[in-house]
């Protein structure tokens, strides 16, 4: 890898010259906000979507609410193992930041030490998308594109390759779907016994979520349509 990084005329560093040679050509708050965006706007952003999806899924309810709920909690679980898998990579591969071996680019962050490979921006952001896509598509949708966009700054700013990004998508993706049935596992019977809790069932099922359910059939509700066909 690190001899990818040395070499201008692979498709890697030729991606990386494009894309952060756009940054010449827009004006400079553009870049400067570009900058805060790719450094932190968009883990925010990332952070409030996980939230709003976890208010729409309480509000709506439903049979797959523990499910769905425990997918959101999973969600950033994975993105912060994924991280913890990212250190031992960055390791072995040793790989310098672009800055270290490329003249000419327009570096827009401050200067970072450490490795490039892989990106914990994009392993984070992909990480919580793919977890909230399984709770919801169309969440899942809006973050899948907000990881997306990291990725694509993350390049821009002049602190990752392209392949940084692409293999920081590939861990945080792996993270999630290969330990989601495990997680699934312990974590929707929590979610179910938080529902039934009389204080913080609402953090699972809001009011009109519940009083939205219909009756169980077998209960009191059925007794006055039976009494009334054995009158007859």
């Amino acid at each position: 890898m690190a001899g990818l990084a040395e070499s201008g005329s692979n498709p890697d560093v030729d991606l990386l010259y494009d894309i952060n040679g756009l940054a010449k050509e827009v004006p400079h708050w553009l870049d400067r906000g570009l900058g805060h965006v790719g450094e932190y706007g968009l883990l925010v952003a990332m952070v409030l979507l996980v939230l709003s999806c976890w208010w729409t899924v309480r509000r709506r309810g439903g049979e797959a609410v523990a499910s769905s709920m425990a997918s959101l909690v999973w969600a950033p679980l994975a993105a912060g193992i994924a991280l913890l898998v990212n250190v031992p990579i960055r390791g072995f591969v040793e790989r310098p930041r672009p800055f270290v071996d490329h003249q000419g680019l327009d570096v827009l962050v401050s200067a970072r030490s450490g490795y490039s490979f892989v990106s914990d921006h994009a392993t984070l952001t992909m990480a919580m998308a793919v977890g909230v896509f399984v709770a919801d598509r169309k969440f899942g949708l809006v973050g899948l594109g907000l990881a997306l966009l990291e990725g694509f700054c993350r390049v821009y700013l002049g602190a990752h390759y392209p392949t940084d990004v692409i293999g920081g998508f590939a861990l945080g993706t792996a993270v999630v779907l290969l330990l989601s049935p495990l997680a699934t596992a312990m974590l929707t019977p929590l979610m179910k016994a938080i529902e039934h809790s009389p204080r913080a069932g609402r953090l699972i099922l809001a009011r009109e979520a519940r009083s939205a359910d219909p009756p169980i059939s077998g209960t009191r509700t059925d007794c006055p349509t039976e009494e009334r066909g054995l009158a007859a």
